[in-house]
């Protein structure tokens, strides 16, 4: 709508000015075809023009012409509806109106819409219940006060021609608007979460007092009544380092928006285009690419280098004594085959031999081998997510959950 009335009021300005134009050339002497031919307008507006006196055409813009519209012989029925349920979108409205009249006009959802719109500027139905957020340039925070931390994640091309996801941690100080991030090649856990926090404020060389986070799971496990439960991991590293953990609302990424900001500008400067080599390699880059260009070219909110900035505001953050130290790497255990038990995803498969059992040996609770010749190919009707036992001559072997024979299955 605004849009529409500052075309027609550039529109009259046009009018008003080609009106000057027009009695300025003709009071000079020229004729109607020469004015014509001088602004490049039709003859026949000029001789319009030429006829109208100032207060013609002041009353001629002040006129505006409307147009019928389509759907004008259901104002009534969108009026009573608005004025009763104000929360329906046009989209709705429109659901209603097909059922409502069945000969209701083929339109578009866009015609539905201005219309809706111009009905509650009409009779003053604003929405309710959904208020706009009203937003406002804050004053610029405490040097060493804030940070903003979060996580991201994108799909980088490989040399091989297949893609690669990778996952990112970025922390942005609030007033400098320093960065930092590291990528992962495996979705953060609360551990790794840490060692990213650590390097970061290895990185800063402090730590600021407090850091706004979003309600991820990798820090929180719950919230109980308005309390949110810290992971053990994260509520340990906490109370070692003593800075203050601030969690905004759930679904709410504009109450962090700096970090937001950051996350998009990793995605769009530094990993567009570029190619996944090894995860060391592209740890390596990033920070070059923080030096030259994330922490080195001028910002574009405050106008001012982050990396000279940083050198007022690193003065002001809390002392870190740590040394950032690697996760260790979880052991995930696997069966690959009757003898064989597979640890961690490298190529090492370390094969264990599994341990005899004796008749009367109860497996896990569930199953208590009595009696061998009672066992079938079939698994047991009483056993175990996966336990099953099969007839030899000899001795019984547990893998894990999976019972096989000396001699193989």
């Amino acid at each position: 709508m605004n849009r529409t009335k500052d075309a027609y009021r550039h529109q009259s300005n046009n009018r008003v000015i080609m009106w000057y134009k027009i009695r300025e050339l003709y009071l000079k002497g020229f004729n109607k075809s020469q004015i014509a031919f001088q602004l490049g307008l039709h003859r026949s507006t000029v001789r319009r023009y030429l006829k109208m006196d100032e207060d013609t055409l002041t009353a001629k813009l002040q006129h505006r012409r409307r147009y019928p519209r389509i759907l004008d012989k259901y104002e009534s029925y969108v009026c009573d509806v608005l004025s009763r349920y104000r929360f329906l979108s046009a989209s709705q409205i429109h659901d209603w109106m097909k059922e409502q009249y069945p000969d209701l006009p083929v339109v578009f959802g866009k015609t539905v819409y201005n219309f809706v719109e111009t009905v509650r500027r009409k009779y003053n139905l604003n929405k309710e219940g959904l208020s706009k957020r009203v937003y406002e340039k804050m004053p610029d925070t405490p040097y060493g006060e804030y940070a903003q931390m979060d996580f991201g994640e994108s799909r980088m091309p490989t040399y091989r021609d297949d893609f690669v996801k990778v996952y990112f941690f970025v922390m942005v100080m609030s007033r400098s608007k320093q960065k930092f991030v590291y990528f992962s090649c495996t979705p953060f856990t609360s551990a790794l979460a840490v060692y990213a926090h650590e390097l970061a404020f290895a990185y800063f060389g402090g730590k600021p007092r407090r850091i706004i986070y979003d309600q991820d799971k990798v820090l929180l496990v719950r919230e109980n009544l308005g309390d949110l439960i810290l992971t053990r991991t994260f509520r340990a590293f906490v109370n070692e380092q003593h800075f203050q953990p601030v969690f905004c609302r759930p679904a709410d990424p504009e109450s962090k928006g700096k970090v937001e900001n950051v996350v998009k500008y990793v995605k769009r400067n530094f990993l567009a285009g570029r190619t996944f080599n090894s995860l060391e390699v592209l740890n390596t880059e990033v920070l070059q690419w923080l030096e030259k260009t994330g922490n080195g070219k001028i910002h574009g909110t405050t106008r001012l280098v982050p990396a000279e900035e940083f050198e007022i505001e690193r003065k002001y953050l809390l002392p870190y004594y740590g040394e950032p130290v690697p996760p260790p790497k979880t052991s995930r255990k696997s069966i690959m085959s009757a003898r064989t038990i597979r640890y961690g995803t490298g190529p090492t498969t370390t094969v264990y031999p599994p341990a005899p059992i004796e008749t009367g040996t109860p497996l896990c609770g569930f199953l208590r081998i009595t009696d061998i010749s009672n066992c079938t190919t079939k698994r047991a009707a009483n056993s175990y997510a996966g336990m099953s036992c099969v007839p030899e001559k000899g001795k019984m072997y547990v893998t894990k959950d999976i019972i096989r024979t000396r001699h193989g299955v």
